[in-house]
């Protein structure tokens, strides 16, 4: 009988191309902008194909040096400049953040280095702070207002350490203090120790996005009509997600981590994980999210910015790294990255299956929409017609994927979010740290309760709103320090808890918001997004006339 082997043959990278071809073949045929994959066999970039165009109003298509913002995926070199600081002694991962920039607001629970670094900080996201405020990703803003919002919050979506919630606010701030500690922009320091000794000559940050950048594709979102619009984005750009980069540059980093160009004494502290208080997994190292694939240890992150998505996947104990960038707000690099993935591992020994959805009549109970009474928040279970799940929170769409319990999971991710069905009317929900709530079926019908419209205000958000009804519907008018936001459509949910509509260039998003009372009285909203929690909007008594 022949040997098994791992090597792979010219005929193995003819079919992987193949498979590659096929995966971005819907992008090719309709004239639209598209997308890359990259697939890392052994230490070289084995397979790099395209589909689609780089800019549609001049017809240029991608190639192989076509760049992308790549938004999250920017968060790992970050952290990479942090633990080289720490290796030189610069700073300690331990030590308060507020050491580092003494204008954060002095908290009752201390928030260290490490937090940040592990999304568990408990901060609320800076991007949602604005959000609330009226300002989208359109709304052209400075970097001043965005470390004015995180310096206005007196109060923390959890104790430090205890649960896992991303925030974007983290590595903004991560950025500021290497700024802090080199007296060098953040820009010219990746450059200087990253990008330029591994030769990433097609990687750099851009806090301006207005900043011209030669072979930077366009990005783009649908217009609704089998059109498509340019993205809009005016928010400027940091430690959080600020670089621009290609697949061969990202090639050219992952291959780092296995010849040690730079790094040696910390490059592997980025996948190093630090357990929740409770000692369960914090799946979210550093940058990068580690997390367990078909019986494979993987290292990854994504990135989500207006018009540009992108996936960098790694499997290190077999030496293949998957990347996908695309400029098509509507692709999902992360489920092309891993079904690329999936076309290397057809072949390789001891792979585990991907465990199938359940049948459609047993996915049907759970259609619908859900509540935890504990929390206030919602989730809506969609069976598409074209098959499967999907699993909606605050707006953010997500194809369900199986697990081998035979539970639902949002897929790939960085977040924990398991559902499985109790009883006819509630489901077990499961999230990070092993917090684990029973959510109950809402019934259709449902009424907005009286007396919402007045003047609502909160502090940390600096924001005000106005609760008013026209033409028989009830809108929230959002007004903060740099923006009024339009309308946004208020929804019953049952009883004391609602939804506010807030339309994003991501994504239409929602806010889970529960009325606050004092007696019969409605005194405050308290209103949580997916990265700010529990934010309470007083209400303002009305003048007397």
């Amino acid at each position: 009988m022949p040997e098994e082997t791992d090597a792979v043959t010219d005929l193995d990278l003819t079919l992987l191309e193949r498979r590659v071809d096929a995966l971005l073949e819907p992008f090719a045929t309709v004239g639209g902008p598209g997308a890359t994959i990259g697939v890392v066999l052994d230490g070289r970039l084995a397979v790099h194909r395209h589909a689609g165009l780089a800019n549609i109003e001049h017809g240029v298509p991608i190639g192989p040096a076509t760049r992308f913002r790549i938004a999250s995926v920017s968060k790992q070199f970050t952290c990479a400049a942090i633990l080289m600081l720490a290796a030189e002694g610069k700073l300690s991962l331990e030590e308060e953040a507020r050491s580092y920039l003494p204008e954060l607001p002095a908290l009752a629970d201390r928030v260290t280095v490490a937090h940040l670094m592990h999304n568990t900080s408990g901060i609320r996201d800076m991007l949602e702070i604005m959000r609330h405020g009226g300002a989208d990703l359109g709304t052209p803003i400075r970097l001043q207002d965005l470390v004015e919002g995180i310096c206005r919050q007196r109060t923390l979506n959890f104790a430090p350490g205890t649960r896992f919630l991303y925030s974007n606010s983290n590595f903004l701030l991560l950025g500021l203090i290497v700024e802090r500690l080199t007296g060098t922009p953040l820009p010219e320091f990746l450059h200087t120790r990253i990008f330029a000794p591994l030769g990433m000559s097609e990687t750099l940050m851009t806090p301006e996005v207005r900043q011209t950048i030669p072979n930077l594709a366009t990005g783009y979102m649908p217009d609704g009509q089998g059109g498509w619009l340019r993205a809009p984005h005016a928010f400027p750009l940091h430690g959080e997600g600020g670089l621009v980069s290609s697949v061969r540059d990202l090639a050219l980093w992952d291959r780092n981590f296995t010849t040690r160009r730079i790094g040696e004494g910390w490059l592997d502290g980025l996948t190093v994980q630090t357990p929740f208080t409770n000692a369960t997994v914090n799946r979210y190292a550093r940058g990068l999210v580690v997390r367990p694939y078909r019986g494979l240890e993987t290292a990854s992150h994504g990135g989500l910015w207006p018009g540009y998505r992108t996936e960098f996947l790694r499997v290190p104990g077999l030496e293949v790294t998957v990347i996908v960038i695309s400029n098509n707000a509507a692709s999902d690099p992360s489920l092309l990255g891993h079904r690329a993935l999936d076309a290397v591992l057809e072949t390789r020994p001891g792979v585990h299956p991907v465990p199938a959805l359940p049948p459609k009549a047993e996915l049907e109970p759970l259609a619908g929409t859900w509540l935890d009474p504990e929390t206030g928040a919602t989730l809506d279970i969609a069976l598409p017609e074209k098959g499967g799940a999907t699993l909606s929170t605050h707006g953010l769409t997500v194809t369900a994927e199986a697990t081998e319990d035979g539970r639902l999971a949002s897929p790939r991710g960085s977040s924990v979010f398991l559902v499985r069905r109790l009883e006819p009317d509630t489901v077990e929900v499961e999230q990070d740290a092993g917090a684990r709530g029973i959510w109950q079926r809402v019934p259709e019908g449902a009424a907005l309760p009286a007396g919402l419209a007045g003047t609502y205000r909160s502090q940390e958000m600096a924001a005000t709103w106005t609760v008013e009804e026209a033409g028989g519907k009830v809108f929230v008018r959002a007004r903060g320090p740099v923006a009024h936001g339009q309308p946004w459509e208020v929804a019953p949910i049952q009883g004391d808890h609602l939804r506010v509509i807030v339309p994003s260039p991501l994504f239409r998003a929602w806010l889970d918001v529960r009325v606050v009372r004092e007696g019969e009285a409605i005194t405050a909203l308290e209103a949580s997004g997916g990265r700010a929690k529990r934010v309470r909007y007083e209400r303002i008594a009305e003048a007397v006339p």
